[in-house]
């Protein structure tokens, strides 16, 4: 009897893994595989970006122009990487996550990102203000040089949702049976990427990794990426352009309001270095705001759109 038991009891790899699972739907090998690109993608942008700059000086002392071109260089990593995953038959379902079939990518969950990222960081810059930890003051409004720049943050931000909450977190759905696998790991890589970003501390890591999460979330249980893109948009957008604040260590060159002052210490509510995400004001912000996500989630039983799944097969 005991022997029937044990026979019929799944070993811990099939408990771990999905069927079908291959050697390259391993997180170790999706990894590689993910940094190989990365590496590809950043060198690219490199590449076109001191080109521009030897080809047209005045960006590199033009504040606007060297922001813009910083942002907008990102473009590559969108382009490499959705190219890569329509070319490779085994990834072309990931691109289903980026568009209407996923149901939650609408215009609603577009204004509510916007809604979510500016929110919660301009929550953080008026508390660091009202605390007098810094100082702003105002510089200056050209609407048709911010929504070019609002444009560029887009790209930049959106790749790095595209990066690590479709393609990583969509190849590792597909091997793994735990969606936390997906929702944990690609919120470790997110969190690797900004790793030599300069003012890199404990809060900051770990900020890192929890906004990470809470991206995740509303993917997994909402079937939108595109409130995280835009979220991440607006929270870069609202800190950098709005506020010429530090967004993750990188200062602004160019900003509705500028940095006067500001307190030389990290405090509860202001990191110097690295802005506002690196206070642990804006961290506990951020858990809570994960915690009632995942409530709502769990409440609603909503699950995202399972891409690996042919249009004849049926969810369990």
């Amino acid at each position: 009897m005991t022997n029937e038991n044990s026979a019929q009891k799944p070993s811990i790899f099939k408990r771990i893994h999905n069927d079908g699972f291959t050697w390259h739907d391993s997180i170790f090998v999706i990894t590689l595989l993910f940094f190989f690109l990365m590496f590809v993608t950043s060198a690219v942008s490199s590449t076109v970006l001191v080109l521009v700059q030897l080809s047209i000086p005045k960006v590199q002392t033009d504040g606007f122009w060297s922001l813009f071109l910083m942002y907008a260089a990102t473009i590559f990593s969108w382009l490499i990487f959705a190219l890569y995953c329509s070319v490779i038959k085994y990834n072309r379902p990931i691109m289903k996550a980026i568009t209407p079939q996923a149901k939650g990518n609408t215009l609603k969950m577009l204004l509510i990102g916007f809604l979510v990222g500016f929110g919660e960081n301009a929550l953080g810059v008026l508390m660091a203000a009202l605390v007098g930890d810094i100082h702003l003051v105002y510089d200056g409004f050209q609407i048709i040089k911010l929504i070019a720049m609002f444009v560029a943050v887009f790209i930049q931000s959106s790749s790095e949702e595209f990066l690590c909450r479709a393609f990583l977190y969509q190849r590792l759905r597909k091997g793994y049976r735990s969606p936390w696998v997906a929702i944990i790991g690609n919120a470790l890589i997110f969190m690797a990427l900004h790793l030599l970003n300069p003012g890199v501390s404990i809060i900051p890591i770990i900020h890192l990794v929890v906004i990470a999460v809470f991206y995740s979330c509303f993917v997994y249980y909402f079937d939108s990426i595109w409130l995280p893109m835009m979220a991440h948009a607006a929270w870069n957008f609202t800190q950098n352009i709005i506020f010429g604040l530090p967004n993750s260590g990188i200062v602004s060159s160019f900003s509705i309001a500028k940095l006067e002052a500001a307190t030389g210490r990290i405090t509860f509510i202001y990191d110097p270095v690295f802005g506002v995400e690196g206070s642990a004001f804006l961290l506990i912000a951020s858990i809570v705001a994960t915690v009632v996500v995942i409530v709502i989630g769990e409440k609603r039983g909503a699950r995202s759109l399972n891409v690996w799944k042919t249009e004849t097969e049926t969810d369990n």
